[in-house]
């Protein structure tokens, strides 16, 4: 892996850390994984008996003592630099949780609002209007970056290998970087 690649990655976990320290106080806890679960709970107005809301809030637990685990840290809260180093050891060691896999299929789940196993436009630009930092006007530049077999749509195993790539890709064009906004 090359310093650039390894930078690359990293930025991408900054971002990520930066968007779910939800009270900016430069540690992720066990509160800022719930308020995610949560978000997704809320904007798409799932019963908390719903098993897409019980199946995302049981990964963002496990994913958290993933991280927890992978940190080193003596506590239960993270700093950035934690945070980076834990991601990447998690999506690595699939011995407990295969983070990728575990969440691309959590989140696909309620984005596929219509349950018909694959996003469409209308249920992409929801998720951008809810949940993303990305602004609408890339979301269907994204989206059709994401749709890599351009049939329309994306299938749930375009979106499982867009969350791979965004943690473990290289390279700055894959759909996978351009998941969470452009780098």
């Amino acid at each position: 892996m090359t310093i650039a690649a390894q930078d690359l990655i990293t930025t991408k976990l900054e971002r990520a850390f930066e968007n779910m320290d939800a009270n900016r106080d430069g540690y992720l806890d066990w509160s800022d994984y719930h308020k995610l679960a949560e978000r997704y709970i809320q904007a798409y107005q799932l019963d908390k008996n719903d098993r897409r809301a019980r199946a995302l809030q049981a990964f963002c637990q496990i994913y958290w003592l993933e991280l927890l685990r992978h940190s080193g840290a003596d506590g239960d809260r993270l700093t950035k630099d934690q945070f980076v180093t834990a991601n990447r050891l998690a999506v690595i060691d699939t011995s407990r949780l295969n983070v990728t896999e575990g969440g691309g299929h959590a989140i696909f789940d309620i984005l596929d609002t219509d349950g018909d196993n694959e996003i469409s436009k209308d249920e992409f630009a929801r998720f951008i209007k809810n949940m993303a930092t990305t602004h609408q006007a890339d979301a269907m530049d994204i989206f059709t970056r994401l749709d890599t077999d351009g049939d329309g749509a994306i299938s749930r195993m375009e979106f499982i290998r867009t969350v791979r790539e965004h943690f473990l890709s290289n390279d700055p064009d894959a759909p996978g970087s351009m998941f969470f906004g452009h780098i």
